[in-house]
């Protein structure tokens, strides 16, 4: 039997700080007329028992209730943004990139096999239903496992090669999942921007289904919908993430009061929600968010009116001048943040382009070795990014534990006489009358680089690499696109090269899946083939014939069998030093700033943070529920 030290290593329990002793609940001003009707619970019976609360201290202060907080999108579907920047998520990553538990009291995990969650007693959705283990028992036995709603079957992050687990419902507010093998892609998972959604509302969604509602009542539901079936009844009434049901409860801080389309969205405080300051004050602070809708294009020009309090999608660096102007005649600050992508622009090598001599080329380590060093990123990072960047590989931020300055560092000095070197080196030496070498079967060595078209800055970004190849006997051509087509193009092997971001994210931990360093999916630019393989078992694509890429697709799945952190951290540090030696994207520059738009009044906003989808779900990881504003707003 193992003893109780073994049981300690073996057992990894996430705690959400509880209140050392119990604070005195002080109720919303603006639910308070509500409560005095009777309409709703006063605030000591609207939040959970067991409540998180969130201790608000060093640069930032505890902040008092009211205001409306005015945000500029520029599609409708973007409202889903603010389910990500609300953040709330059964377990979530804090400031530090740690997990934690969330909406859930505490997890016990053990050898990330066994996952015991825990709920708050007295957590309520937002229509004030409570919380409980029922609504997990609902997502996976009439959702996940039902074979007309979940056609594919279960979410992949939930199956361990295959294996689904073992779901236990052990009282109403513990749930258990249980694996044979270790599920290291569980609580990211939950923890995402976009999370995988375990539970559901039970009780609201049971209306639409066949198990629990008449045969009549479906019938006339599809009617009223006009859908086929009542599956896509179902589906259209069940989206969390995308916000589009506001009678659809909910955990997040605010809640959609705005059916679309149109083209002003208010999303109110949820009376229930189960956060609280030290001050004995419900979270969130503000009381709600109207989301205007614009052109994407006219949003820098609405930001820079003082028609947003927080505005940083569809802002770019090219907008930072004119803001800090308009900054002047209005009272709000321009902040750049990080931004936390391997590469800000990347080029991607298609190591499987149907092209047979530029397939040999680019699978050479060599003449991507050369490519690299032919890019002059220091006058890149002058011209383009005014000097404000890092010249790197596309690899990890220096703040990530994993980073090591080799991984920046390879293969990026502008040498031009080493990359002459290395192309002469594999024999191509013969040059035309412009003087681009050429390729082995007599054509010029001349690089179609595909671009989404959505972007002047990497076509300025190309102009100047352009300039620096010729050099190196190499012609580039830039070849705009919409996206679809830039994909396809990749998709098919039809395109030799392409220019893009980097790994999405830069600021991994050892507990974070390295499947985007590895082919796992046809996104991934430089081996579309070999991810489609993987990424469908064998049934598309081609198998990588790389040693290299064969050996991080068994470090990948190496990774996902590990049960201790140091085999984690050990398989990350193998492959990301193969990224480093063999450049299978060619990184230009990353730590590019973005600029932030914060209203003067606006409270608990950091100066300094990273803005990027993972892993810190843009604004979420810094809890906008804590941001406040000043008397005169409020």
């Amino acid at each position: 039997m193992r003893n109780l030290l073994q049981i300690l290593l073996l057992q990894l329990v996430l705690l959400t700080a509880l209140p050392a002793a119990a604070l005195e609940l002080r109720e919303t001003p603006s639910l308070q007329a509500r409560v005095d009707a009777g309409s709703l619970p006063p605030i000591s019976e609207r939040v959970p028992e067991a409540y998180q609360q969130v201790v608000i201290e060093g640069d930032r202060q505890p902040g008092e209730h009211g205001g409306q907080l005015r945000l500029l999108m520029g599609k409708q579907k973007d409202i889903r943004q603010i389910v990500i920047y609300g953040y709330a998520r059964l377990v979530g990553y804090n400031r530090d990139l740690e997990l934690e538990a969330d909406l859930l009291e505490r997890i016990e995990v053990d050898r990330n096999r066994v996952f015991t969650l825990h709920l708050r007693k007295g957590h309520r959705w937002s229509d004030g239903h409570p919380f409980t283990s029922e609504d997990f028992r609902y997502y996976w036995e009439d959702i996940a496992t039902n074979p007309e709603l979940s056609r594919g079957g279960p979410p992949r992050e939930l199956q361990v090669e295959g294996e689904l687990p073992l779901v236990e419902y052990l009282d109403a507010h513990t749930v258990r999942y249980s694996w044979s093998r270790a599920n290291p892609h569980f609580l990211p998972a939950l923890a995402g921007a976009r999370p995988l959604y375990i539970y559901k509302p039970a009780h609201y969604l049971r209306q639409f289904h066949p198990r629990y509602q008449d045969e009549a009542v479906i019938a006339d539901l599809i009617e009223k919908h006009s859908k086929r079936n009542w599956m896509g009844v179902h589906v259209n009434h069940d989206r969390p993430y995308k916000a589009t049901n506001p009678d659809l409860p909910t955990l997040q801080p605010w809640v959609n009061t705005t059916f679309p389309p149109s083209e002003r969205f208010v999303f109110e405080r949820n009376p229930f929600y189960h956060r609280v300051d030290q001050n004995g004050r419900q979270l969130p602070y503000i009381d709600s968010i109207v989301i205007n809708i614009a052109s994407s294009k006219l949003v820098p020009a609405k930001t820079g009116a003082n028609e947003s309090d927080l505005q940083a999608r569809y802002l770019r660096m090219d907008n930072y001048t004119f803001l800090r102007q308009a900054s002047k005649r209005f009272d709000f600050d321009v902040r750049l943040w990080q931004t936390a992508k391997g590469a800000h622009m990347a080029l991607y090598p298609n190591l499987n382009t149907n092209d047979p001599v530029f397939r040999d080329l680019l699978q050479d380590v060599t003449f991507r070795h050369a490519l690299s060093l032919a890019i002059h990123r220091y006058e890149i990072n002058q011209v383009v990014y005014f000097g404000l960047v890092q010249e790197s590989n596309d690899t990890v931020l220096p703040e990530c534990p994993l980073y090591k300055p080799e991984y920046r560092d390879a293969w990026i000095e502008f040498d031009l006489a080493l990359a002459n070197n290395l192309l002469d080196e594999l024999g191509l030496t013969e040059r035309d009358s412009r003087g681009v070498r050429l390729l082995p079967d007599g054509r010029p060595l001349e690089i179609l680089v595909q671009t989404a078209g959505e972007s002047t800055e990497q076509t300025d970004v190309l102009e100047l690499i352009h300039d620096s190849w010729l050099q190196a006997g190499i012609k580039l051509y830039s070849i705009p696109s919409t996206r679809e087509v830039f994909r396809n193009r990749i998709f098919s092997g039809d395109a030799i090269m392409a220019i893009w971001s980097g790994l999405p994210n830069a600021m991994p931990t050892s507990e974070t899946s390295p499947g985007n360093l590895a082919p796992t999916s046809k996104y991934q630019y430089q081996w579309p083939k070999w991810g489609s393989y993987y990424q469908s078992g064998g049934k598309s694509g081609e198998a990588p014939d790389m040693p290299a890429a064969r050996e991080l697709v068994a470090l990948n799945d190496r990774w996902q069998r590990a049960e201790t952190k140091a085999q984690r951290t050990a398989i990350w540090q193998r492959m990301l030093d193969i990224h480093s030696e063999q450049m299978f994207t060619i990184g230009i520059v990353n730590k590019v700033p973005h600029p932030v738009v914060v209203n003067g009044a606006l409270r608990n906003v950091p100066q300094q943070g990273f803005y990027d989808i993972a892993p810190g779900a843009y604004f979420g990881i810094y809890k906008p529920d804590t941001f406040w504003f000043d008397e005169a707003r409020r």
